[in-house]
C-alpha cells in the first residue's frame, strides 16, 4: 500500500530527486496521472487546507476580453516563411504564393486566399521563437507553457486544464458539456497532477455526433438502472476506503449521464454534410465546425484544443503534384477553408468577440534554400496566429530579417522574442485569469506557477494584441 506520509517526507528531504516512477517514458507518466487524479495527486489535494491550495500572485490587470479559447496546434511545425511570415526568395519561393500586402502585412494569398480576405480580423506574431526544435518535447511545451523537462514538467497540466479549474465556479447547473474538449487531439496533454475531472474530453467529430449517448434498453429503462447504480455507489462516495478515486468516477458517471438523451448534445455535436462541405469536408474542418457549435451552445465548454498534424515537411514541401502527400498547398488549403469559415460563422453569430483563437506550431522550419530533398528542416523561429477575443486584427507584431532567420524588430514592450510562456500568459489574461498565480497543491509542495517566473516579471501577456 502506498505510504503517502513517507513519500511526502522523502520529497521534502530530496526536493530535486525523482523516484523511479518518474524515469518511465513521458507518455506512461502522463497516463498514470490521468488515471491517478485521485491516487497520489488526488489524495494529496484532499489533504491540503482549501485556503492553501491557491495563492494569488501579483496584483495584475487582466484583459478579461474573452470567455472561451480555441487552441489549434499545427503539429509537425509549419514553415513560418511559407505561411504567416512570408518570405519570397528568388528562385526558391513558388510564384503561385501570390504575395499581397494587406494593411502593410505581407500575405500568402496563393495558399491562404480566404484567410487573406479575413486579414482585418487576424493578428500575426512574427517575433516568436521556440525553445527546442524537437517535436515531442516542443508539442508538450506548447500545451503546458513550460519545459517538460523542468522540475514539475512531468506533472504540469495542459493550459486547458488550468482554465477548467479556474472557471469551475462559473458553471451554471444546466451547463453539462465538458469544460475542456479535445477534438482530433488524442495526443493532447492531460490534467497533469490536477484531479482527473479536469482532463480534456477527447473525441473525433462525426456526422453521427457524440457516441454512446443512448442505450439499447431505451431511456426509461436506462434511467431506472442508473438510479439503482447511484443507490449502491453513493454510500461509497460519502466515506470510501478507496480515497478520492471513487468520487472522481462518480463525477465522471454524473457528467456522462448529463450528456445522454440530451437534445442540446445532439445539436452541438452533430452536423450536416452541407456544413461539413463549407468547412472543407476534412477532419480538421469538422473539428472547427464542432467547436463553433459547442461554443454557440454555451453549455459550459471554455477551452477546445484541435490538432492538425502533417507539417513535418522535410521533403517536397512545394510539390503539388503529389496527390495525398502533405505539402504546403494541401495542408494550407485545409487550414484556409476551415479557419476562414470559422471566423465568418463566429462573426455572424456574435461569438467572435468572446472567442480567443490561438493557432501555432511547435516551432518553425529552416529558412533560405531548401534542403537536398526539397524540404525544410527544424528551426526555432516561428509564428503565432491570433484572432477574436478582443484582439485587434489587421496587423503583424514583430519583423524578421530578409530570410526569416531572426527577429529584427520585436514589436512589443518587452523588446525580446515572444515565447510560448508569453502566449500562455496572454491566454490567461484574455480569460481574466491572473497569470502570476501559484498553486500550492502540487504533489511535491514546491508551488505550481501558472506561468513560470511570471511573478518575477519574466513572461507577460502580449498586450499589444489589444492595442
Amino acid at each position: 500500500m502506498f505510504d503517502q506520509a513517507k513519500f511526502r517526507r522523502f520529497v521534502q528531504k530530496n526536493p530535486h530527486s525523482h523516484v523511479p516512477f518518474f524515469h518511465r517514458p513521458q507518455a506512461s507518466r502522463r497516463g498514470f496521472f490521468r488515471l491517478a487524479g485521485a491516487g497520489l495527486a488526488g489524495t494529496f489535494l484532499a489533504s491540503q487546507p482549501a485556503q492553501a491550495q491557491l495563492v494569488k500572485g501579483q496584483d495584475v490587470k487582466t484583459q478579461n476580453s474573452a470567455d472561451r479559447v480555441l487552441f489549434v496546434l499545427l503539429a509537425g511545425a509549419p514553415s513560418h516563411v511559407d505561411t504567416f511570415d512570408l518570405k519570397m526568395l528568388n528562385g526558391i519561393s513558388p510564384s503561385t504564393f501570390n504575395p499581397t500586402a494587406i494593411n502593410g502585412v505581407q500575405w500568402n494569398t496563393g495558399v491562404f486566399p480566404k484567410l487573406a480576405e479575413r486579414a482585418g480580423d487576424i493578428a500575426l506574431i512574427r517575433s516568436g521563437r521556440a525553445w527546442a526544435a524537437q517535436h515531442t518535447l516542443s508539442q508538450t511545451w506548447a500545451q503546458i507553457g513550460r519545459s517538460p523537462a523542468a522540475v514539475l514538467g512531468d506533472v504540469a497540466p495542459n493550459m486547458g486544464s488550468i482554465v477548467a479549474i479556474e472557471k469551475r465556479g462559473e458553471r451554471r447547473p444546466d451547463q453539462i458539456f465538458p469544460t475542456f474538449l479535445g477534438l482530433n487531439s488524442d495526443g493532447a496533454v492531460g490534467a497533469g497532477y490536477l484531479p482527473a475531472t479536469f482532463e480534456p474530453f477527447k473525441m473525433a467529430p462525426s456526422t453521427n455526433g457524440l457516441p454512446n449517448t443512448t442505450n439499447p434498453d431505451g431511456a426509461t429503462r436506462f434511467a431506472t438502472k442508473y438510479t439503482l447504480l447511484e443507490g449502491l455507489d453513493n454510500p461509497l462516495r460519502v466515506k470510501s476506503p478507496y480515497g478520492d478515486s471513487v468520487t472522481d468516477f462518480g463525477a465522471f458517471y454524473s457528467a456522462a449521464r448529463g450528456l445522454m438523451y440530451n437534445a442540446a448534445v445532439d445539436k452541438a455535436f452533430r452536423y450536416s454534410t452541407a456544413d461539413s462541405g463549407r468547412y472543407g469536408n476534412t477532419a480538421f474542418g469538422n473539428a472547427l465546425l464542432t467547436a463553433k457549435q459547442v461554443f454557440e451552445a454555451d453549455m459550459g465548454t471554455r477551452y477546445i484544443q484541435v490538432t492538425l498534424g502533417g507539417w513535418d515537411m522535410h521533403n517536397n514541401i512545394y510539390q503539388q503534384a503529389q496527390q495525398g502527400q502533405n505539402n504546403i498547398f494541401t495542408l494550407g488549403k485545409i487550414v484556409d477553408d476551415a479557419m476562414s469559415e470559422l471566423i465568418k460563422d463566429l462573426k455572424a453569430n456574435g461569438q467572435f468577440g468572446r472567442t480567443l483563437i490561438v493557432m501555432m506550431g511547435e516551432f518553425g522550419r529552416t529558412v533560405g534554400a531548401l534542403n537536398p530533398t526539397a524540404g525544410r528542416d527544424h528551426y526555432l523561429q516561428q509564428f503565432f496566429f491570433l484572432a477574436g477575443g478582443g484582439v485587434k486584427g489587421g496587423k503583424a507584431i514583430g519583423v524578421t530579417d530578409e530570410t526569416g532567420a531572426r527577429t529584427r524588430e520585436f514589436g512589443w514592450a518587452e523588446e525580446r522574442d515572444i515565447r510560448v510562456e508569453d502566449i500562455e500568459a496572454t491566454i490567461y489574461s484574455a480569460l481574466g485569469i491572473n497569470w502570476t498565480n501559484i498553486r500550492y497543491d502540487d504533489p511535491f509542495g514546491r508551488g505550481f506557477e501558472y506561468v513560470p517566473y511570471a511573478n518575477e516579471g519574466l513572461y507577460k501577456p502580449v498586450n499589444e494584441l489589444w492595442a
